[in-house]
């Protein structure tokens, strides 16, 4: 019979004795990944906050400007990433998914790339730079689909009424 991880803190506690001593590893270090990047997003999302307030209000700055818009979403892109890696974790922790989901690191990777074409200053940028990103973000992209679930929502032909399965 296989052992499943705890799913909360209380199933955490009293499960540890029945889990294997791997799976007593993997528990743990999920635990504390997740209440590092639960600390790094707080202090991310304080900074944010700081700099916003700070930003658009103290020194009265337009949040249309290009420099002030890229530094503020930048910013929150930032939170955001790190947010989907906590989230990732904590379906580690709950054992619905095995520790490494290749399509979330993708995604997140995607996210990643998003950030730094966001905040990059494109003027600045070398052709090389900016089609390297190019390059990297369609080759995520063509992984992700490549890897993809079909959708099991969509009804198939033979699924659709007065069509007979197997049917030429």
């Amino acid at each position: 019979m296989a052992r499943h991880l705890p799913r909360n803190l209380g199933d955490f506690r009293r499960d540890w004795g029945l889990l294997t001593i791997y799976q007593r590893f993997e528990a743990a270090v999920a635990l504390v990944l997740t209440l590092l990047i639960a600390s790094v997003v707080v202090v991310a999302l304080y900074r944010l906050t700081v700099g916003v307030v700070a930003t658009l209000i103290l020194r009265s700055l337009n949040p249309l400007d290009h420099a002030v818009f890229q530094d503020v979403f930048g910013q929150i892109m930032t939170v955001l990433i790190a947010l989907e890696f906590n989230h990732t974790l904590q379906h580690v922790i709950r054992r619905e998914r095995g520790i490494i989901q290749a399509k979330i690191v993708i995604l997140i990777a995607l996210l990643a790339v998003v950030r730094r074409i966001i905040v990059a200053e494109v003027y600045a940028a070398t052709p090389a730079g900016i089609g390297a990103l190019g390059f990297l973000i369609l080759s995520l992209g063509a992984t992700y689909w490549l890897i993809r679930e079909p959708d099991r929502r969509l009804p198939r032909a033979s699924d659709r009424p007065g069509t007979v399965s197997g049917a030429a």
